[in-house]
């Protein structure tokens, strides 16, 4: 039996002055859970560990996002995190700093309830 998704979020995350690209990543991610709540684990006596995060995170240089790093910062479930090409760098002419943002799409499986 497969995993039903029940749950998508879309969040978008940026670092203004590091290039960081994780750093944008982990704040696309923290958008994206940010608002939300999910009441039908209590209501229902479900337990968070059956749940699988999938987490797909967009920047322009996606070999520079650490992806175990923001793993281990997702609060419940199973987590996978995969960086993607996406996302946009803007480059400020004066200075030469460029802006990285990211996007980030979470989803949230469950097994199949009968």
């Amino acid at each position: 039996m497969g995993d039903q998704r029940f749950i998508i979020e879309m969040g978008m995350g940026n670092d203004q002055y590091g290039q960081d690209y994780t750093k944008a990543a982990a704040r696309a991610i923290e958008d994206a859970i940010r608002h939300s709540s999910i009441p039908m684990f209590d209501a229902l006596g479900l337990d968070h560990a059956e749940m699988r995060v999938q987490v797909t995170v967009g920047v322009q240089e996606p070999d520079k996002v650490d992806c175990d790093a923001l793993v281990a910062k997702l609060p419940r479930g199973q987590a996978t995190v995969t960086a993607v090409h996406g996302g946009l760098n803007v480059t400020n002419p004066d200075s030469g700093n460029t802006l990285v943002i990211a996007s980030a799409a979470v989803e949230a499986f469950l097994p199949k309830q009968g």
